[in-house]
């Protein structure tokens, strides 16, 4: 049956990779023996290839179907770099282009179509498969974004749920529904809508481990914190709004701020959107400010930071927005900064449904947003246990866990919460548990007598955000449950009577009034190699000629390990994960003449002579900035001598600075600014540099800040 007896050698030959990601092997072989499947995997988790890789070794044409045009031509234009036979059909295509495609698929000379869902069930489009099934077969529905079939998805479109008919007019041809994102409610959803018969479910972990996650506050100084994040970030940046004006606000100051920053929403004519898109997929452009409403549909993997500026309006669409950062695995960042004022503008928009179930559905939705971003836990357990996931906390990289905030013990207010949950009959939410523990006098703890109850007026000396806080981790830490039918009553477990038996102990983590910030100078390791810039340049260029994005060329986890191998002939280049046979042919000699170009050229010059005993810990790319400087380049012209951005040079400066090396630090920040800048470090300590710009002033720049803060700490470690 298979065309290749080994799939790793389908999977190298094809697609360039050596091994498949966890779970996708047995995908793989369920799909080649026709079964009805559902794939929950996470964005970045290798979805496409589970129908992608059966596609090539099955007869017959495969259908996917895609909600998203820019979506569609994404994964075609990357399939055909891989010299593999697939084509689209939609509204972008002139009659002439749809007849061309369609001869060729009934011909047999395309393995993949990917459609939308309104087209596949159109009139014209119905007969037309019906010859595709009679001429050459079908070997599979694939239905991407399978979440869109369910009102309780976070992305609901009624056509999906018309895909049904297919199963009744094709009842022998198998269905993949594939989603990133599913809660329980959802994939039980997804099941009966598709009429998938006995499917092999596989559920991956949701647990994206390269993204930090971090929650800020919203102050007066948000926009310059993400002016910093964004300047800090070496990538492609994705920042969300709430709305189309905050989204164009937004482009404009940071295009004022020399940040190369472009608007998507549906307030722009469908060209300029389109352009827009291309020019952040092809990194024309750093920074795409979007609306969180709009689908983006994108496929970029080396997307390294995606802000939220606005409150997203559920946990869901958070996972998937913040999830298009580092869908290469590269290590990213998502920060969310959260205000009050955000909430007040989302029950706005909630107000405005008209179905009361749909309100109810988005009010629980905004409920457990909020609670994501005031958890004190570990945002990890929080996201995942959303989706059902339990996770133990201690993820290491988000902000609760690198920033652990003091625990205090609760066990006795756990213990009068849960009670009061018990004697309440569990039939009540957060809200009115609270209300009874403080002794509240409202109609419905009269109607109820529950002020009548042991546990009524039992915790007046705690405050309702203290109350609520113990309750959100009370259910961020499984010791509490509620119901997901849109009233959110909270219900008893196991746990929950162990703590009222006193045989487990509650901690909270309280917050502390300063919100400690991330480091960036240690945090982030810098992408700087010389060589690396050079392939990038490389890959920018050919994909420039082919207008297609650099990635559909090569990842940056090729380049990487390209710069890391430095392969010098074609057998050790063919080595490499991510390059198959075509890429091996097309780019193979391109990439090896460049690698090989750099062997020659480069040697680095002698080590200078006064260098510090600390210099077996420099890297070989803080050498060549610490010798350009000495030679008295300014920072600039190590930059464009190096081919790297000037924030580069600046943290090489700071950690040489650190490590005690000889920087003139005169050369780069004037005296008098070092002096004030120094007084403020001795007042504030080692914190963030916004806070400390604040203090001083915008006549001081965050790398003059940067540098002395470098030989502040130097000083201060003596």
């Amino acid at each position: 049956m298979l065309q290749y007896p080994n799939l790793e050698k389908a999977l190298k030959y094809n697609f360039g990779y050596d091994q498949f990601r966890p779970g996708q092997r047995q995908i793989i072989e369920d799909a080649l023996q026709n079964r009805d499947l559902l794939i929950v995997m996470p964005t970045g988790g290798g979805k496409s290839l589970c129908f992608q890789l059966p596609a090539l070794l099955k007869k017959g044409l495969t259908v996917v179907v895609s909600p998203l045009i820019a979506l569609m031509q994404d994964q075609v234009e990357a399939l055909r770099n891989n010299n593999i036979s697939a084509t689209f059909l939609n509204s972008s295509l002139n009659p002439y282009k749809v007849r061309s495609r369609e001869e060729a698929i009934l011909n047999g000379k395309v393995k993949l179509l990917y459609v939308a869902p309104e087209r596949l069930l159109s009139e014209r489009f119905l007969p037309f498969l019906d010859l595709v099934k009679e001429k050459i077969g079908i070997a599979a529905f694939a239905i991407d974004e399978a979440h869109c079939v369910s009102e309780w998805g976070h992305d609901f479109r009624p056509e999906y749920r018309q895909m049904k008919s297919l199963r009744k007019r094709y009842p022998d041809v198998p269905t993949l529904a594939l989603t990133a994102t599913a809660t329980d409610r959802v994939r039980t959803d997804i099941i009966q809508q598709l009429g998938l018969k006995q499917p092999s479910i596989h559920i991956a972990s949701f647990n994206r481990q390269n993204l930090y996650y971090e929650v800020r506050s919203k102050t007066k100084s948000a926009y310059a914190e993400l002016l910093e994040l964004v300047r800090e970030n070496e990538g492609s940046a994705i920042i969300y709004c709430l709305t189309r004006k905050k989204v164009d606000e937004l482009t404009f100051k940071l295009q004022n701020d020399q940040i190369s920053a472009l608007s998507y929403h549906a307030g722009l004519g469908d060209e300029e959107r389109s352009n827009n898109q291309t020019r952040f997929i092809r990194d024309d452009v750093r920074v795409m400010v979007a609306t969180i409403a709009f689908g983006m549909g994108i496929n970029k993997p080396d997307v390294r930071l995606v802000i939220h500026f606005d409150l997203p309006r559920n946990l869901e669409s958070y996972y998937q927005e913040s999830g298009r950062a580092g869908r290469d695995s590269e290590p990213s960042r998502c920060t969310l900064f959260f205000s009050f004022s955000d909430i007040k503008t989302i029950e706005w928009s909630i107000n405005q449904k008209t179905d009361p179930q749909e309100q109810l559905i988005s009010k629980q939705q905004l409920r457990q947003v909020i609670d994501y971003a005031e958890g004190t836990v570990c945002r990890r357990t929080i996201q995942l246990g959303y989706f059902g996931e339990r996770f133990p906390g201690n993820c290491g990289n988000c902000d609760n866990c690198r920033y652990p905030k003091p625990l205090q013990d609760w066990t006795i207010e756990a213990m009068k919460f849960l009670s009061c949950v018990a004697r309440c009959k569990e039939r009540f939410g957060m809200l009115h548990i609270i209300d009874v523990l403080r002794g509240g006098k409202n109609q419905k703890i009269t109607q109820n007598e529950h002020d009548k109850l042991s546990t009524y007026g039992i915790g007046k000396d705690k405050t309702v955000d203290e109350w609520r806080m113990l309750g959100r981790s009370l259910l961020h830490q499984g010791m509490l449950e509620q119901t997901s039918d849109g009233y959110s009553v909270l219900k008893l477990n196991a746990l929950s009577w162990e703590v009222m038996r006193r045989q487990r102990t509650v901690s909270l983590a309280i917050p502390i009034a300063q919100k400690i910030t991330w480091e960036e100078g240690s945090e982030k390791a810098a992408e700087a190699e010389i060589l690396l810039q050079r392939l990038r340049s490389l890959r920018k260029q050919l994909a420039d000629e082919q207008s297609v994005p650099p990635y559909v060329i090569f990842h940056d986890s090729t380049l990487k390990l390209m710069t890391q191998v430095q392969p010098q002939t074609l057998a050790e280049f063919a080595k490499l994960s991510g390059v198959g046979s075509h890429k091996l042919a097309q780019y193979g000699e391109k990439f090896l003449a460049e690698i090989n170009a750099y062997s020659q050229k480069q040697s680095l010059p002698e080590k200078p002579v006064n260098l510090k005993p600390s210099q077996n810990l420099l890297s070989d790319t803080e050498l060549l900035t610490l010798q350009l400087h000495q030679q008295g380049f300014s920072v600039i012209e190590i930059a464009q001598k190096r081919n790297i951005r000037p924030t580069t040079i600046i943290r090489h400066l700071t950690d040489l600075i650190e490590k005690n090396q000889p920087i003139d630090l005169n050369q780069l920040v004037p005296l008098e600014h070092q002096q004030k800048i120094w007084q403020i470090l001795e007042v504030l300590g080692d914190i963030s540099l916004t806070p400390i710009r604040e203090q001083l002033g915008e006549s001081y720049s965050f790398d003059e800040i940067r540098l002395v803060r470098g030989k502040w700490r130097r000083e201060n470690r003596k």
